[in-house]
């Protein structure tokens, strides 16, 4: 599970030459229309889910969409799963000491009643995250082009393909509130829920439901 780089609504060239016979502009010229895309990959499966928000990168924008793969899942696939791997980026909305991230996660212990490993790649590593090779794809099928409205851009990454699978998209519009935190007291009572790996605490956290 990983967040991409904001992709920017408009007519612009993403690096790459323009598809067909339009001008594209090689400039960001103050454009209000920005989605962030947050994905998941089923690594036993193959199946891609992406979600275009429309408002910030959180740990509540992140964690949402982890709930609706959840949903998506049909309820064979839930009982046949005895626990749930997470491999992550270490960012600022998903670290192993997001307060709000970490009491997110302990709520969807709770929620799935399966036990939730997350798994941090250090610095510099993250393109050994699988995530980031669908990234890769997607960069190179809509290379050059014009992402001139969000329906173009929703329907470019349907027409992508990883394991052979199209992705699963969705559009969000939701409005996330950036800053939220807990207090020490909150998170003593979120921090009895980890399980710490003792040589990489802050890279390898069980969760177990409640």
């Amino acid at each position: 599970m990983d967040c991409k780089a904001t992709v920017e609504i408009g007519e612009y060239s993403r690096g790459g030459q323009t598809r067909g016979y339009n001008q594209a502009q090689d400039h960001d010229m103050g454009t209000k229309e920005k989605y962030v895309p947050c994905g998941i990959v089923d690594e036993e499966t193959g199946q891609l889910y992406v979600t275009f928000g429309s408002s910030y990168k959180t740990s509540d924008f992140m964690v949402d969409n982890l709930e609706q793969w959840w949903t998506s899942l049909s309820i064979t696939e839930k009982q046949q799963l005895e626990n749930i791997q997470i491999k992550v980026d270490n960012g600022a909305e998903n670290s192993g000491i997001r307060r709000q991230f970490l009491k997110r996660m302990v709520e969807f212990a709770d929620q799935t009643k399966k036990s939730i490993q997350l798994l941090y790649f250090p610095p510099y590593h993250s393109k050994y995250n699988p995530i980031e090779r669908c990234w890769g794809i997607l960069e190179r099928h809509w290379k050059g082009t014009l992402l001139r409205n969000a329906q173009t851009m929703l329907a470019w990454v349907k027409t992508m393909t990883w394991k052979g699978l199209n992705p699963i998209v969705k559009l969000s519009k939701k409005v996330y509130q950036k800053g939220i935190s807990l207090t020490k007291k909150e998170m003593k009572e979120i921090e009895k829920r980890l399980e710490r790996n003792p040589h990489l605490p802050k890279w390898d956290i069980l969760i177990r439901p409640s």
